[in-house]
């Protein structure tokens, strides 16, 4: 119980717990803060009362509730009456455990469109992610005394109560890599970029994936060698290659292909928050010819938590694309039943560039 009401706390995204009667029943401190209302004055009150969201949302949310299913609505005003209404995105999803709660998942479009390119820098936004991290820091001792302690005390159990270890052990391990993913989503180091050749690095991720977890796929190579160098982290763009080789791996259960493609456009210019323009011709894409991406997640896949995984955290992406806009890059997807395309675009080395600098 304190292990879920700290991680709880530590969510980034404005996040509210309801009962089987619309009651908030939770509300985390991002939340407070969105809706600058207390949680006092929060919890024991209807949903519909005190978040003011400008969408006919009742009859759908109240289908969702008796399905178990989860509900999306985008580009919605949500508000309160302490602060005026924003464009965000909801999520409405079932407690996994419970009968009838669930969780409702503010994300500012403002708050989501920092996080993406790499804005989200505010003092708020940085201790959220620093206690995440400490906390998970914190717990992964503990929960390998338990993991160990389970171990020893199956040893001498019937095959029937070591069916009960074996559940500790194994769901002990699955926090433990949460938890761990926690850890390296709150990494706040600053990149250290470096000039660099991005085919070596795609080649280091293609070598790792081929003898590993995508050892069922075909990795096919379609690279542009006239590509000038990039300015990136090498370490934090073959993590990046890395999760995404995994994912596509991941999506084709059985036998797939995998093709990197790098080449060049001049025309593609990002517009940043700060009404600046920012030129990123080196394109690198990773396309898996899987099922594609759940129609209902597609368009927040970066943001965290959301995820087409069946017990998915929701974190790989969102770091991912953290990563690229810490390189000052940019990431997107397109994706359809047999054809998803994760594109990465990236800055090449400024012709003044000095290295120190």
């Amino acid at each position: 119980m304190i292990l879920g009401q700290a991680l709880w706390s530590s969510l980034p995204v404005p996040s509210l717990m309801l009962d089987g009667d619309d009651v908030i029943t939770m509300s985390n401190p991002a939340a407070e803060s969105f809706l600058n209302l207390s949680s006092k004055s929060l919890v024991g009150e209807k949903l519909w009362e005190k978040v003011m969201i400008d969408a006919p949302l009742e009859a759908p949310f109240r289908r969702a509730r008796e399905n178990r299913t989860s509900l999306f609505v985008n580009d919605v005003d949500v508000g309160s009456g302490e602060r005026p209404p924003m464009l965000c995105n909801l999520q409405f999803a079932p407690l996994q455990g419970s009968d009838d709660a669930m969780i409702v998942m503010i994300s500012p479009r403002e708050i989501a469109s920092r996080i993406n390119q790499n804005h989200s820098s505010g003092k708020a936004a940085k201790s959220a992610i620093g206690m995440a991290e400490m906390l998970a820091h914190e717990i992964k001792n503990p929960l390998a005394g338990i993991t160990g302690a389970a171990q020893l005390l199956s040893m001498g159990l019937s095959s029937e109560d070591q069916e009960m270890t074996d559940l500790i052990v194994e769901e002990s391990r699955r926090i433990v890599k949460l938890l761990e993913q926690v850890e390296q989503f709150g990494n706040l180091r600053k990149p250290m970029l470096k000039p660099l050749n991005i085919h070596d690095v795609l080649d280091r991720a293609r070598q790792s994936a081929a003898v590993g977890f995508g050892a069922h796929m075909l990795f096919v190579e379609a690279y542009d060698p006239s590509l000038p160098q990039t300015l990136a982290d090498g370490d934090q763009l073959l993590q990046v290659f890395l999760n995404l080789l995994k994912n596509a791996s991941e999506a084709c259960k059985e036998a797939g292909t995998i093709t990197l493609r790098t080449f060049y456009d001049t025309s593609l210019r990002v517009h940043r928050s700060d009404g600046t323009h920012a030129r990123l011709p080196l394109q690198v894409e990773i396309i898996d010819d899987g099922p594609g991406l759940p129609r209902e997640i597609a368009d927040d896949i970066f943001e965290p938590f959301v995820s087409g995984k069946e017990n998915g955290t929701g974190l790989g992406l969102a770091l991912v694309s953290k990563l690229i806009g810490d390189a000052g890059g940019w990431i997107s997807v397109d994706s359809a039943p047999g054809r998803t395309v994760f594109r990465i675009s990236l800055p090449v080395v400024p012709k003044d560039y000095e290295a120190g600098e």
